[in-house]
């Protein structure tokens, strides 16, 4: 396939297929459970069957089915090893290739939106793509001042084809569901439809990556390339090299295992608080790991802005207070905030210390100097909330999740499967000390609280991080509509 199939009714067709196929599926597995098969084993094999189609069919159709693929495929990490191990290499293509639209393609679109005399802004141009993702492809270039640029040309019709695909995914969400166990799939279709207009716009996203690029300027940890021009349907960024993410996932050293997944933390947490901005896309396909201008240790480069969430005050301070509180056992104090924040509905009753138990497993992390992520660790965590038959899963189910936290919820999430797997080793509590608001105590002395090490400069810490990060309103900014109803249940923690 060399273009993006722009035809509703030949997307449509591709993916009114997979329902389809998992209702064949289901027939046959309901057949071998009559004869004597094991429920677990058959459902093994559903789930493979299953997920060599889903990803094949959203890795063709690029636009809204390749968005989808992405987002998914960094929870492969909740996904039993028999599962995921076949389907990783294919999980791992989806994050940042896809196949490209044909040349002459390209050349319409830049002679449109840049002039019939776009070459002349280059002095080469390479019309073979360096990447190709869901909604764009990029270039390799160099600028007209010697400057090596990348050159994102946004697919014509992809629009459309975004909403068109979302639009009959979440027709058959319900059917995604046992890919990953634990996830309820349809609010992530949702505030993926309501992020459309904003990934369209390269105007806001150059907006976007200038702000990080400008704040990042002499970060000696992470790197924002600079934008060099943008207009409809074309922007043009500086070039950064660097080891792709997803290598270093698939064969990285551990060194660079845990460095990635530091610096990944350290984007998280510190992105918000210095620019207002949380980067909302973290799949591996957006990242690059490189040496450092001194040669002596890495940085993470940051690519692509065009989904982000905007947090004046930063991450909101609810969200220390609670972990917090978690950490030190006060149940009754945590289960008040939830139900103040609308984690909690009115309706519902639940007890203090059940909703302390639920919590404290998924912020493990959280609770030592340094902790391990692995793929295992994930798998535990998703089979607990998963099994119906768990405290956990019941607990979940009543719990809620407010629309304006949506997106955080789901980059956090997202971040999480990545470190997994990465299988790195994250002092995390270092950036939370250092970043988020609320998770340390409030100190009365000024002094006492100067003294504190909340830059984490006895380690790999939040560098830059300043004393008292500034408490921000629990009304964030806002993160999509849908989603309150039929959130992200049984995860759903602040």
């Amino acid at each position: 396939m060399s273009d993006l199939p722009r035809k509703a009714v030949t997307r449509t067709a591709k993916l009114a297929a997979l329902p389809l196929g998992f209702a064949g599926r289901a027939t046959w597995g309901l057949g071998k459970r009559i004869g004597g098969r094991s429920a677990e084993i058959v459902t093994r094999e559903l789930q493979q069957r299953t997920a060599e189609q889903l990803f094949k069919v959203l890795g063709e159709l690029k636009g809204g089915a390749m968005k989808f693929g992405q987002a998914l495929s960094v929870f492969e990490s909740a996904l039993p090893e028999d599962v995921a191990g076949p389907y990783r290499a294919a999980l791992t293509k989806l994050q940042d290739a896809a196949p490209p639209m044909p040349t002459r393609t390209v050349h319409a679109v830049l002679a449109e939106r840049l002039g019939e005399e776009w070459r002349e802004l280059f002095q080469e141009f390479e019309d073979k793509p360096s990447a190709a993702a869901s909604i764009g492809q990029v270039h390799r270039a160099v600028w007209h001042d010697g400057r090596e640029v990348a050159v994102k040309v946004q697919y014509p019709g992809a629009g459309d084809a975004l909403l068109s695909d979302l639009t009959q995914l979440s027709r058959f969400a319900r059917l995604l569901g046992p890919l990953i166990p634990g996830m309820d799939i349809k609010p992530l279709i949702t505030e993926l439809r309501d992020r459309i207009s904003e990934e369209l716009d390269y105007g806001l996203e150059a907006q976007a990556q200038r702000e990080h690029a400008a704040e990042f300027a002499e970060d000696p940890d992470v790197l924002v390339p600079d934008v060099v021009h943008q207009s409809d349907q074309v922007l043009v960024t500086e070039w950064i090299d660097g080891i792709p993410l997803a290598e270093v996932i698939s064969g990285g050293s551990p060194e660079q295992r845990d460095r990635a997944g530091q610096l990944l933390a350290r984007f998280l947490f510190s992105g918000p608080a210095r620019t207002g901005l949380l980067h909302a896309d973290p799949h591996p396909g957006n990242f690059r790991l490189l040496p450092d201008p001194d040669g002596e240790s890495w940085r993470l480069g940051v690519l692509d802005f065009g989904t982000v969430d905007r947090l004046p005050g930063g991450l909101p301070s609810t969200i220390g207070d609670c972990l917090r509180m978690t950490l030190e056992g006060e149940a009754e104090a945590v289960y008040a905030m939830l139900c103040e924040e609308g984690f909690v509905k009115e309706e519902i009753d639940l007890d203090p210390d059940a909703v302390l138990e639920y919590l404290l497993p998924i912020i493990e992390p959280a609770e030592v100097d340094e902790f391990t992520f692995t793929r295992s660790w994930m798998r535990t965590q998703a089979a607990r909330i998963a099994d119906i038959r768990s405290p956990a899963h019941q607990l979940g189910k009543q719990l809620n999740l407010p629309p304006s936290y949506l997106l955080i919820h789901r980059v956090t999430l997202s971040t999480i499967g990545v470190l997994c797997q990465l299988n790195a080793t994250v002092r995390l509590r270092d950036e939370l000390e250092g970043w988020l608001p609320g998770f340390l105590p409030e100190y009365d002395d000024a002094d006492e609280h100067d003294d504190h090490d909340i830059n984490g400069d006895g380690g790999d810490g939040g560098s830059g991080a300043e004393a008292g990060v500034a408490d921000v309103d629990a009304g964030r900014g806002e993160s999509g509509e849908a989603g309150g109803e039929e959130a992200v249940k049984a995860t759903a923690t602040p």
